[in-house]
């Protein structure tokens, strides 16, 4: 099974190799294309041929315009999704501290009630003599 979606949406759709070397550009375009399914990209490959220069100018225009547009929305979100998993990192760096200051106070509770126990002992022990 292929990893790569443009091979597994290339398999599903008919392309001649002579419009493939014709059109190498446009036919990657094509099935990069989020906008399309694969009836719409096959309605385009098979169009191509008959297609004037200038409609075929359009077309790659369009479709890299397209490209452009998800490309810059892709990093606009990348830099979001980093913001907020450094937020995360700094509110999890936050309770990690909190947890560690509430397990110190308990230790120095814990520590202190222990000395005050062996002060009383030891008071107990001055006074019996």
């Amino acid at each position: 099974m292929p990893t790569d979606p443009q091979q597994s949406t290339a398999a599903a759709l008919v392309i001649s190799d002579e419009l493939r070397a014709k059109h190498p550009d446009l036919i990657a375009l094509i099935l990069e294309s989020q906008s399309m399914n694969n009836e719409e990209r096959q309605y385009w490959i098979n169009i191509l041929p008959i297609m004037t220069p200038e409609q075929l100018s359009n077309l790659r225009d369009i479709l890299e315009n397209e490209k452009r547009q998800l490309a810059a929305i892709d990093k606009k979100y990348s830099k979001e999704i980093q913001q907020i998993d450094a937020q995360q990192m700094v509110q999890k760096t936050e309770e990690e501290r909190r947890l560690r200051r509430q397990d110190l106070h308990k230790q120095e509770g814990a520590t202190q009630q222990t000395e005050q126990e062996k002060e009383q002992e030891l008071l107990r022990k001055i006074q019996s003599l």
